[in-house]
């Protein structure tokens, strides 16, 4: 039995949906686990035939008839954004995608008034903003780590009269520490509009009232059942969310997700629940890079986006989506993060034919000022690798991600050919590429002969 382990090395967007469609078509996974992450994510799948659809809550492999979904424990659910995903791939010819999904009955729930917090703490951040999503992920584990009782688990839905009263002090939790925030400018400006979910007296029930229908769909399920379905299935797939580079403890704070984007979880699941698998991790990597909304990106450039065909757009909470040309030091680092791997997918290689050339960095300029212990340096003082700026002081962690914003990136580039760039990519990042994807459908990715055995 084997298990697959999907983990994004850079900052989100770098082709996990289309490689878990791909798991599920040509190596027959009939399961896929969510180990990370939350509603927030956005995984773009386009079928042969054309299909298409971006994978919020459900796993990526759900076009194929049969295949399974299973959200961990380690998920961040939002219900109603997921009765209205299953709803949509209805649709879309997959009308009984909620009878191949369960949700485990301690996965956190994000509630409105979860989504509303966090999308007034970032109007309350102008433009200082993080770049959330303006889901409710961050604040529904905040939350449930400062008042670990009170939290609210999928396993509440199935019991009304305790939803209400989680429900009722997730709302006034909320509601005293916005007021202690901002007080009267809630009822100003953009403030306003969010503000209301705490103000309106139908909102506790009408929520309660739609996510019954979680109940009555009997989408809640103990973990026993993950267990059987994972005895059952020959193959699955452990679909991760967000990238390494977002981490919640090795990222660059404040940009960061409120979520372990390494493997972990996903091991921990298979150390637990299914011994006997052997689990083949598979790192995938843009052969550029790419991030949806503020923080540091070294490599920025304007030359990539007309040459770029994107699902992802500019939105009014993650803000624009920008493009890098490929940063080795970041490549490393997210390589040190994640650990062994099994393969390396590169992604969005159609791109190659629209350039020139394509540019990479292997390192900074010198004169930054980042802490000792943080980087590797030339004897010129160029920074030439990055080690990660864990620890319980954010203000260190925020000092870091400042340094790096700052630094001039040294480009160096070679022919744009397909052969060129792989055998780059290799030679700076010190693995083998066993994968390629030219596009955004699974008959877009090729094997390459290490893997083929």
């Amino acid at each position: 039995m084997r298990a697959y382990i999907v983990i994004d090395l850079g900052f989100g967007d770098c082709g996990k949906g289309l490689l878990t469609d791909f798991l599920a078509r040509k190596r027959g996974a009939g399961l896929v686990v969510r180990y990370n992450g939350g509603a927030q994510a956005g995984h773009n799948v386009v079928t042969p035939g054309g299909r298409q659809h971006t994978f919020s809550q459900f796993g990526s492999g759900t076009f194929v008839p049969g295949v399974k979904t299973f959200l961990s424990r380690y998920m961040v659910f939002h219900p109603t954004a997921l009765l209205v995903e299953g709803d949509a791939l209805a649709t879309k010819g997959v009308p009984d995608a909620f009878q191949r999904l369960r949700v485990s009955q301690d996965a956190l729930v994000i509630t409105p008034f979860h989504q509303a917090a966090n999308r007034l703490r970032e109007i309350g951040r102008a433009d200082g903003r993080h770049g959330s999503c303006g889901v409710g992920v961050g604040e529904a584990v905040e939350d449930a780590r400062a008042h670990p009782a009170g939290s609210l688990r999928a396993g509440d839905l199935l019991d009304p009269p305790r939803l209400r009263r989680k429900l009722e002090a997730v709302r006034q939790r909320e509601r005293a520490q916005l007021l202690a925030t901002f007080g009267s400018r809630l009822h100003e400006g953009a403030f306003a509009h969010e503000w209301q979910v705490f103000e309106r007296a139908d909102v506790t029930e009408n929520w309660i009232a739609a996510v019954g229908r979680i109940a009555a769909l009997g989408l809640v399920a103990p973990d026993d059942v993950l267990r059987t379905w994972l005895r059952h299935s020959e193959t699955a797939v452990f679909e991760g969310a967000q990238g390494v580079l977002l981490d919640a403890e090795a990222g660059f704070h404040p940009y960061t997700t409120w979520s372990d984007c390494t493997a972990r979880n996903a091991m921990a699941i298979l150390k637990e629940m299914a011994p006997g698998y052997s689990a083949f991790q598979i790192g995938v990597m843009r052969c550029y890079v790419m991030r949806h909304g503020p923080g540091p990106l070294p490599t920025e450039t304007g030359e990539l986006a007309p040459l770029v065909t994107e699902h992802n757009r500019t939105n009014p909470w993650q803000g624009a989506v920008r493009y890098a040309w490929f940063d080795a030091l970041l490549a490393r680092y997210a390589l040190s993060l994640a650990g062994k791997l099994d393969s390396l997918l590169i992604t969005h290689l159609d791109v190659l034919p629209r350039l020139t050339a394509w540019k990479f960095c292997n390192r900074y300029h010198e004169g930054f000022d980042f802490e000792e212990g943080t980087v590797e340096r030339a004897p010129s003082g160029e920074v030439t690798d990055l080690y990660p700026r864990r620890g319980p002081v954010l203000e260190a962690r925020e000092r870091f991600s400042r340094a790096l914003a700052a630094v001039q990136p040294a480009l160096e580039e070679c022919r744009a050919d397909e052969t060129t760039v792989i055998r780059k990519i290799e030679e700076l990042t010190g693995c083998t590429v066993g994968m390629l994807s030219r596009g955004p459908s699974a008959a877009d990715i090729q094997l390459l002969p290490a893997l083929l055995k």
